[in-house]
């Protein structure tokens, strides 16, 4: 694909939910998840021209289905990309509380499957990792199946189904995307067979290729094609300098002890993109970036999507249109503080990817608009 396809496509861009809390540094949350904080920031990226928000899963996290009930209620193009964890509700009951979810917001409803990346994760369940792809796999099978509105049976090493049924019809059909993310083996096999859209963590360009082709050929075994997401972190700003200044600030106040302990709690786990993360900078702060507007620095303190796009409009911009030259259509991205986080994405990076924001304008007109009003101050009437 040539760079002016690229420039033509516009991708699919969706924001974050910070269901545990936000804040202007890592690993210093100031503002509880409160609903009210929560609702600005979904109306925020409802009204600036998001196409979805992701709503995580975790212990900290408010649960995911109740949250995008509500926020579907106040808000009116947004799609909802909700966590749902094979294991902790039945495949069958799943059908039946995201068909009703999907209704309720009139087809406005992604699913994200989260396997998990150990014991801890699943609350209990005592799987190792080799059985919690099989216990996703069989629960997909049941879960697809229900959709269908057809008697559902399944005999598993896992999962036991006898006569489920799911009755209850989604919008949209079969039934709502899904999304899915992993590394490992067993985490492709999984994408092959089941899933819609694959999510990658922002690791560099040529991994990412290595990983989508693999998952492409999981796909294309089975007769299948999969889309193609990716989630980072993301700091945009007026200058380059600017940009890198506050990626750094962000790491304010963090001690190498914090740094450390995170660090330990990462490689007790058994994920492979948590190790892969981990790779991607060695626990230190010296080699954080890892391309020229990839910065690896939210990986020191946070599991799971550990890198951020950094830079200028224009700049990041061609970073995102490097994975887009791979297959990904989507980016999913968060940054902190989100409310405001997600204004300066609108309004600096949209424009230069030809999204529209119904919100803001460009920041030609704004321009034009400041040089008018500063016109007019020195007598000087200009036509806005």
């Amino acid at each position: 694909m040539s760079e002016l396809d690229l420039i033509a496509q516009t991708p699919q861009i969706y924001w974050f939910i910070p269901s545990s809390g936000d804040g202007a540094r890592l690993g210093r949350p100031s503002r509880p998840a409160s609903f009210s904080y929560l609702s600005g920031v979904a109306q925020a990226a409802d009204t600036l021209g998001f196409d979805g928000v992701l709503l995580p899963t975790g212990g900290v996290n408010e649960d995911t289905l109740v949250l995008a009930s509500a926020l579907s209620s106040i808000t009116r193009q947004l799609r909802f990309l909700v966590a749902l964890r094979p294991g902790l509700i039945s495949p069958i009951q799943a059908a039946r509380q995201t068909s009703s979810l999907d209704r309720i917001s009139n087809g406005r409803i992604n699913l994200n499957i989260v396997t998990g990346s150990g014991q801890r994760d699943f609350e209990g369940l005592a799987l190792d990792h080799k059985d919690r792809y099989a216990l996703t796999n069989e629960w997909l099978t049941a879960f697809r199946q229900a959709f269908s509105g057809e008697e559902v049976n399944l005999d598993g090493q896992h999962l036991q189904v006898v006569s489920g049924k799911s009755l209850v019809p989604s919008v949209q059909r079969p039934y709502p995307p899904i999304y899915f993310g992993g590394s490992s083996p067993e985490a492709l096999d999984v994408a092959g067979e089941h899933v819609d859209v694959y999510l990658t963590w922002g690791e560099r360009p040529a991994q990412v290729a290595e990983k989508l082709g693999e998952v492409r050929a999981a796909a294309a075994r089975r007769g299948r094609k999969v889309r193609f997401g990716l989630r980072a972190h993301i700091i945009v700003r007026e200058t380059e300098e600017e940009a890198w200044a506050d990626a750094e600030r962000l790491l304010e106040g963090v001690s190498p002890e914090a740094i450390e302990a995170a660090q330990k709690a990462f490689a007790a786990s058994d994920s492979v993109g948590q190790r892969r993360m981990a790779a991607l900078h060695g626990g230190s702060r010296d080699s954080l970036r890892i391309g020229r507007n990839l910065w690896a620095g939210v990986g020191l303190l946070r599991g799971g999507a550990g890198t951020a796009f950094v830079g200028n409009p224009e700049n990041v911009a061609a970073a995102l249109r490097e994975y887009q030259a791979l297959g990904v259509d989507t980016f999913v991205l968060s940054g902190y503080p989100h409310l405001e986080e997600a204004y300066r994405t609108a309004e600096l990076l949209f424009p230069v990817l030809g999204k529209h924001s119904p919100l803001l304008q460009p920041r030609q007109a704004h321009e034009q608009q400041a040089a008018a009003l500063e016109g007019q101050r020195l007598g000087r009437f200009t036509s806005i």
